[in-house]
C-alpha cells in the first residue's frame, strides 16, 4: 500500500488514466452484459416465428391432402352381378384378366349370336363373318359393365389371353383360334383387332391346345407363336409371328400313333414339347421344331437340346424310352426344387417322374382321373395336387396328394354328374388353399343312387378337415367355371358361364361374378364326422373372417 501511495505522489497523472482505462472498461462490459440479454430473446423470437411457421405448412399439406387434393378412387366391386345374353351359345372359355388397368381383374369369354350387347353396335357383318358368328367380350370385375366386345371368328376353337407383346402393341393381346382355320390377335386394353391370318387345313383337323408362345426367332423384337394341327397320325407344325401372324418357314410334320395331346416343359437351357396318345409319349425340342419348320438351325442359346434327354429320346421316332407309359390320360408339370416334374397319369394310377434324370418319384393306385390334375396347398407352403378320379356310374374319389411323396393327405367321395365342372383352388394368407369342389356329398350308408346326382359347390379348408361348406346348389348347365382374387390379396370370387353349348339350340346365356363370403355368411356347414368340434355358426364365421394371398 506504502509503495501504490509513492507511486500515486510521483506519477498523479498516470494514476488517473489507469482509473479511467478501468471505468472504461468496466462500462464496456455493462453494456456487452445488457446486449447479451435482448440478442437472446430477439433469436427466441426468430425461432418461435420458424416453428409457427412450419406448423403452419404442415397443416396446409396436412389439409390440402386431406380434402382439396382429391386421392385415387378405389373401385368400389359389385359382391354379385350378371351379364345375360339372348338367343346365344357359350363356348367352354373364361379368362380372367385386368383389362381396364383399375386393379381390378376383368372376365373374357366368348359367346356365338347375332349380334353382341345393346351396349355396343357390333354386328358379325361389321367384321365380314356371317351371322351368327363368334363374339369375343370383356366384362368389368367390378360392375359387370361390358367393357368391349368384338366379332371374333365363324366359330373359336381355342381362346388364350394375357399374351405379351401380341401384335407389337405394349397392352396384353388375347389369341383367337377359329375354325374355319384363322388366328386372330386382339388387343386387351381396346379390343381391337391387331391382325388376322387366315389357313386352309381341310376338313378333318384339330387344333391341339393351348398355343404356346416362343422366343422371337424372326428377329422383329416379338416373340412368335407355335401351333400343332392334328390330322389323322400326323402333326404339323406352324410358326407365326407374333408381330403380324404371317408364317415363318413352311409347315414341319410330325408322325404320332394316334390322336394326340401336348404339354411343353421348360427345363435349364431348353423348351421341351411332349406329345402323348393312348399308347406313346414323344419329346421334341424346340430347336428341332424350328429346323423342321423352316429348313434352319436356331441360333438362340437359350434353347438348346437337353444332354440327357436326347439319351433317353429315340433319334427315329423321338419316343421317349424310359417312359413306357400307355393309356396315357394326362400329363401336367409340377414344379420341383430346381425345374418342372412331371405327373403322368394313365387309367391306373399317377407317376410322378423327374424331369432331370427321368426316373420315377412316386406312384399312386388312382383309376379313371376325370380332370386336370390341379395345384393347390394342403399344408402351408407344401406344394399339392388335386386328383378327381371316377369310382362307380355318377360317382367321383377327389384326393388331395402332397407333390413330394404320392403321400393322400386328404380324400372325399361325392356323387357327380358326367357334365359336372372341375375343382379350383384360391391361396390363402396362412400359406395354405382354400378348395372349390363341384359335386353332391351323402352321408356314407345313406347314398341314393336312383336319381341324377345334384350340381352343389363346396368349399373345403385344411383348419377343418372335417367340415364342408355347401355354398350353392346349381340347376342350370355351368359351361365354364373359375375362381380367382380379383384384387390384389383379397376379393375372392368365382366366376360361372352357364346356358347352351355350341352343339345345342340358341338360348339364354348368362355369366355371373359372385364373391366368396357372401356364399360362406349363408352356407350350409355339412360335418364329414359325428365328432363336431365347433358351432356351425362359429365355423362360418371363421372361414368367413378367411383372408387370402397372391402367389407370385
Amino acid at each position: 500500500m506504502d509503495n501504490k501511495d509513492s507511486e500515486a505522489e510521483i506519477h498523479p497523472l498516470k494514476t488517473e488514466d489507469v482509473k479511467a482505462q478501468e471505468n472504461h472498461e468496466n462500462s464496456v462490459e455493462r453494456r456487452i452484459v445488457s446486449k447479451q440479454p435482448s440478442q437472446l430473446s430477439r433469436l427466441s423470437r426468430w425461432r418461435t416465428a420458424a416453428f409457427f411457421i412450419s406448423l403452419f405448412l404442415c397443416l396446409i399439406i396436412v389439409f390440402a391432402f386431406s380434402f382439396i387434393i382429391p386421392c385415387p378412387e378405389r373401385p368400389v366391386s359389385e359382391r354379385t352381378w350378371f351379364r345375360n345374353y339372348d338367343n346365344a351359345v357359350a363356348y367352354q372359355f373364361l379368362a380372367i384378366e385386368d383389362v381396364n388397368e383399375d386393379k381390378v381383374q376383368d372376365v373374357i369369354f366368348a359367346f356365338k349370336a347375332s349380334n353382341g350387347s345393346g351396349s355396343f353396335n357390333a354386328s358379325c357383318l361389321d367384321e365380314g363373318l356371317p351371322s351368327p358368328c363368334a363374339f369375343l367380350a370383356a366384362v368389368s370385375g367390378t360392375n359387370g359393365r361390358v367393357l368391349w366386345e368384338r366379332p371374333a371368328a365363324e366359330e373359336v376353337e381355342w381362346l388364350e389371353c394375357g399374351i405379351q407383346e401380341l401384335g407389337g402393341a405394349e397392352a396384353l393381346g388375347c389369341l383367337v383360334v377359329g375354325k374355319p382355320m384363322s388366328l386372330t390377335a386382339v388387343d386387351l386394353r381396346t379390343g381391337e383387332v391387331q391382325w388376322r391370318q387366315s389357313g386352309d387345313f381341310g376338313a378333318n383337323y384339330t387344333v391341339l391346345t393351348p398355343v404356346s408362345v416362343i422366343p422371337d426367332v424372326d428377329s422383329d423384337g416379338v416373340q412368335d407363336l407355335i401351333i400343332f394341327i392334328a390330322t389323322g397320325d400326323k402333326i404339323k407344325t406352324f410358326i407365326h409371328s407374333g408381330k403380324n401372324g404371317k408364317q415363318i418357314g413352311s409347315a414341319g410334320s410330325l408322325n404320332v400313333d394316334g390322336k394326340a395331346r401336348y404339354i411343353r416343359l421348360n427345363l435349364d437351357s431348353s423348351s421341351y414339347f411332349l406329345f402323348y396318345t393312348e399308347n406313346s409319349l414323344y419329346a421334341y425340342s424346340l430347336k428341332d421344331l424350328y429346323s423342321a419348320a423352316t429348313g434352319m438351325e436356331i441360333k438362340l442359346p437359350s434353347l438348346e437340346q437337353d444332354p440327357q434327354w436326347e439319351k433317353n429320346i429315340d433319334s427315329t421316332t423321338r419316343r421317349l424310352s424310359l417312359l413306357s407309359f400307355g393309356d396315357v390320360h394326362y400329363l401336367a408339370k409340377i414344379p420341383g426344387h430346381s425345374r418342372e416334374n412331371i405327373l403322368v397319369v394313365n387309367s391306373e394310377m399317377a407317376t410322378l417322374i423327374n424331369a432331370q434324370n427321368l426316373q420315377t418319384v412316386w406312384t399312386l393306385n388312382v383309376s379313371r382321373v376325370l380332370s386336370e390334375p390341379l395345384l393347390g396347398y394342403y399344408k402351408p407352403d407344401v406344394l399339392g395336387v388335386v386328383l378327381e378320379s371316377e369310382i362307380g356310374p355318377n360317382r367321383k374319389k377327389v384326393m388331395i396328394v402332397e407333390s413330394g411323396s404320392g403321400a393322400v393327405q386328404w380324400d372325399l367321395k361325392l356323387n357327380s354328374r358326367a357334365e359336372s365342372p372341375g375343382p379350383a383352388t384360391l391361396s390363402t394368407a396362412d400359406h395354405r388353399s382354400a378348395f372349390l369342389i363341384w359335386g353332391e356329398y351323402q352321408v356314407p350308408g345313406n347314398e341314393t343312387r336312383s336319381r341324377a346326382p345334384l350340381q352343389k359347390l363346396y368349399l373345403f379348408h385344411p383348419s377343418y378337415t372335417n367340415v364342408l361348406l355347401e355354398l350353392r346348389n346349381s340347376t342350370d348347365q355351368v359351361i365354364a367355371f373359375s375362381a380367382a382374387l380379383f384384387e390384389r390379396s383379397r376379393h375372392a370370387c368365382y366366376v360361372l358361364l352357364r346356358g347352351p353349348q355350341p352343339s345345342e339350340e340358341p338360348g339364354s346365356v348368362s355369366l355371373m361374378k359372385r364373391k366368396l363370403k357372401e356364399d360362406v355368411s349363408e352356407s350350409r356347414v355339412v360335418w364329414l364326422s359325428q365328432v363336431a368340434v365347433d358351432s356351425e355358426q362359429y365355423v362360418r364365421d371363421r372361414l368367413y373372417r378367411m383372408r387370402f394371398h397372391s402367389r407370385v
